[in-house]
């Protein structure tokens, strides 16, 4: 008997401790979880469209003239530079949804208005997506022909702008704030009030229609108001080494080169706006159906 319990003793001593992981635990991430899939899911189906969106705000073409340059490019290019955007979007919209869950139940402990609460957790959840803005940067320089023949991949295009110093991989960072910003604010704002105002959903796959709906309407709306922004953002980026410039001078360069249209400066905004509607339908409706399966 006494045998039997010295051994029991021992193999208590000598098992590891068993933690269980508690539905708390994985709630805590679920939100960060849903946000990445979302975003693979994605880059996966619209990097081609956006790739010809990018050359439309890069040189102000009409988009045959940017599907003609693509073709001519051939297929082994049109997906090169999808690394950078997976890594990063897959990244920023986990932190956009986690952050924005998790800032909204710090503020809430000290802040009585829920609208406050909301629109500060979705400003500072826009602006600590900006720290990647190294990864939206190397994309701009992979996607421009201009620089095929310098870079050959993420890893290249980072290494050679090192020897430029650590604000050569945050040009454009001004543009970037303000949007992600204003952007989540309005984004986390209005998609459940646009939500409601649609018929009432009574099964699974009608949810699903309604949350891509939701938030593909509001994700065409920001991208049309957000365009002449990402102009400038493309622009600023597309440049190695030399003056950091500021957003009106840059701005008022495009706007010269384009005879002063905004016809002009809105080029590919009909493009970004399809894209738009189609990426965050697809965002929205994922990210929503992860969460309930989680």
């Amino acid at each position: 008997m006494m045998d039997s319990e010295a051994h029991e003793k021992r193999r208590k001593i000598l098992s590891p401790p068993q933690q269980d992981i508690s539905p708390q635990t994985v709630n805590e991430f679920k939100h960060y979880l849903c946000g990445c899939c979302a975003a693979f899911n994605n880059i996966a189906i619209t990097y081609p469209i956006q790739k010809i969106l990018f050359r439309q705000q890069l040189y102000g073409l009409k988009t045959r003239g940017a599907i003609l340059q693509l073709q001519k490019e051939g297929l082994r290019n049109l997906y090169r530079g999808i690394l950078p955007p997976l890594m990063q979007k897959t990244t920023t919209l986990a932190l956009m949804f986690g952050l924005y869950e998790d800032f909204s139940s710090i503020l809430r402990q000290h802040i009585s208005s829920e609208i406050v609460t909301r629109n500060a957790a979705a400003a500072l959840a826009g602006a600590t997506e900006a720290l990647l803005t190294p990864l939206e940067r190397v994309q701009t320089l992979l996607q421009d022909n201009k620089h095929h023949d310098k870079f050959g991949n993420t890893y290249h295009a980072l290494k050679a702008l090192r020897s430029y110093g650590i604000g050569e991989y945050y040009r454009g960072l001004i543009p970037i704030l303000f949007r992600n910003g204003l952007s989540n604010v309005l984004f986390f704002g209005l998609r459940g009030p646009i939500k409601e105002h649609l018929p009432e959903a009574k099964s699974c796959s009608a949810h699903l229609i309604d949350d891509f709906i939701s938030g593909g309407l509001l994700g065409a709306m920001l991208g049309f108001l957000f365009f002449p922004v990402n102009v400038v953002k493309t622009r600023m980026q597309s440049q190695i080494g030399g003056e950091f410039q500021s957003f009106p001078k840059v701005f008022g360069k495009i706007w010269l080169e384009r005879n002063g249209k905004l016809t002009h400066l809105f080029r590919g905004a009909h493009l970004n706006y399809h894209r738009s509607l189609i990426s965050w339908g697809i965002i929205n409706a994922t990210y929503e159906f992860m969460l309930k399966l989680l």
